[in-house]
């Protein structure tokens, strides 16, 4: 599991670092403590029921998610990528909503652009979390490097914990049944 961010205190709290979130969220659920490997990423072996998961946030930057990633999946032998999932903020996403996705486009996300061009393949599990578009003329760099307002703060704290949840879904019933459980949510 790798949840997209850029490494640095400045960047924490930041909507690009949503998916850095979920990771630290889930280490602290399970037990593990991330700390810096070989493969440029802060990661922790945790138990998560029956199955080991490698938790991981790249400590590349967002746009070069790809090296850490492909690192981590020779690493931990993952020939089946439909076993990597990857977490990462969405702008096409309203504020709060969360979608689980296999495979499909980039829309735009050069971590994940990044991933696909180092893995060969955009075949891997996606936890999308809406950051929703910027507002007014703002720059989609500036709004994803941006830290959210106390009301939006809120919202995203509640789907951090959603993300979670579905992150453990995919591990115990399969991406099948997080997507029908999570992408109904209103």
């Amino acid at each position: 599991m790798v949840g997209l961010g850029n490494p640095g205190a400045e960047y924490a709290g930041t909507r690009h670092n949503v998916g850095a979130a979920v990771v630290a969220r889930l280490a602290d659920r399970h037990g593990g403590r991330l700390k810096l490997g070989k493969e440029r990423a802060l990661a922790a072996e945790v138990r998560i029921g029956a199955a080991r998961v490698a938790l991981a946030f790249p400590q590349t930057y967002y746009n070069d998610s790809g090296l850490a990633a492909a690192a981590l999946v020779r690493r931990h032998g993952i020939d089946d990528l439909h076993r990597l999932v990857v977490v990462h903020d969405e702008m096409d996403l309203p504020v709060g909503k969360l979608k689980v996705k296999v495979g499909g486009g980039l829309a735009g996300n050069n971590g994940l652009r990044s991933i696909k061009a180092h893995l060969h393949t955009d075949d891997f599990v996606r936890v999308r979390i809406g950051i929703g578009k910027p507002p007014g003329r703002q720059q989609g760099v500036d709004h994803v490097l941006r830290r959210p307002g106390k009301a939006e703060q809120a919202e995203l704290d509640v789907v951090l914990a959603e993300a979670a949840d579905a992150v453990e879904t995919i591990l115990d019933e399969g991406a099948e049944a997080a997507m029908t459980r999570f992408n109904q949510r209103a």
